[in-house]
């Protein structure tokens, strides 16, 4: 009785570290994958503030929690049924739609730089303190739309990652992926658009400190919304640009990746201690260039074509006129 109950113990400890040995996975796997696609988590971040400037305090939380509901839809109930039926079964479709999106962040990151450069900028939108229903619902389903790029991105990018795993290990690794994302974006967001009203608010306390540290908090907002400007357009670049170079020689060029792959071994080995960093540092240097190359080129393609952005740019001064 006694060594069939030890054997019943045994065997029930046995399945608790395998349980836990696949929770390990899982949460190694999703680590992993979310990794991979921080260039477009950086850029969903920076992008995302945009669609709550000039509304009242009050409705910046609501508004920011709608979206991230959306997403939270967009990436469960659309993208993850959609990857999840590729990768079973017509896996080599990932690839090219992956290079696609890659492509799509290389034009998005090359845009930005060309307007930054150019002096030329897309219309303003006007600014208002107050919206009614109707205007805010226009303009959280128009951040969810965007959010669906964005997040179909993430997850390709999070799916190709664990294309090795079992279709239950997978499908549980991008739904830990989907809230983590969510989470940490619209987190960030959320702090983000009201790091200035806690800066106003400390300004209001009688203690000196917390009236130097509010006031700190205000006049760092521009900056830091900049610099996640900036860093969300090199991460597009960075990450458009090795998407593409892996993607191309998983279809069988090999030259632009192996070059680049070659070269950040040499520096790795030549640099001593500091040749991991510094051989990451050549790999995402060169996978930025051959992001800014293709996001040219389709930059000037886009703005040749009747539908581009410089014929209806072309058009609207006409119509100005």
């Amino acid at each position: 009785m006694s060594g069939g109950l030890f054997a019943l113990l045994d065997d029930v400890a046995a399945m608790a570290r395998r349980a836990a040995a696949s929770v390990d996975d899982v949460s190694a796997a999703a680590g992993r994958a979310s990794m991979k696609a921080a260039g477009v988590v950086v850029d969903d971040t920076a992008v995302t503030p945009q669609y709550v400037q000039g509304v009242a305090a009050k409705r910046e939380l609501p508004m920011i929690r709608r979206i991230a509901i959306g997403s939270i839809r967009n990436k469960l109930l659309i993208i993850l049924p959609v990857a999840m039926l590729l990768s079973q079964f017509l896996p080599g479709l990932l690839t090219p739609i992956l290079m696609l999106g890659g492509t799509f962040l290389c034009y998005e990151g090359a845009e930005k730089v060309w307007e930054r450069f150019s002096g030329h900028h897309p219309a303003e939108k006007k600014q208002a303190t107050e919206f009614d229903a109707e205007a805010e619902k226009t303009m959280v389903a128009g951040a969810i739309r965007t959010d669906l790029i964005l997040s179909a991105e993430i997850m390709v990018i999070s799916l190709n990652e664990v294309s090795e795993e079992s279709f239950v290990s997978r499908a549980v690794i991008l739904i830990v992926v989907a809230f983590l994302i969510t989470i940490a974006v619209y987190g960030v967001v959320a702090l983000i658009v009201k790091m200035d009203d806690v800066g106003l608010a400390l300004t209001q306390r009688a203690s000196t400190a917390a009236q130097k540290i509010g006031h700190g908090l205000v006049r760092a907002m521009p900056g830091l919304l900049a610099t996640i400007s900036v860093v969300g357009t090199v991460a597009m670049l960075w990450v458009g640009g090795h998407i593409l170079l892996v993607g191309a020689d998983d279809l069988g060029w090999h030259a632009p990746y192996e070059w680049v792959h070659h070269l950040e071994e040499d520096v790795h080995h030549a640099t001593g201690a500091l040749g991991a960093v510094l051989g990451w540092l050549v790999n995402t240097a060169l996978s930025a260039v051959a992001g800014v190359i293709v996001g040219a080129v389709v930059v000037a393609v886009m703005h040749v074509l009747p539908f581009g952005h410089g014929k209806a740019e072309a058009g609207s001064e006409k119509a100005a006129h």
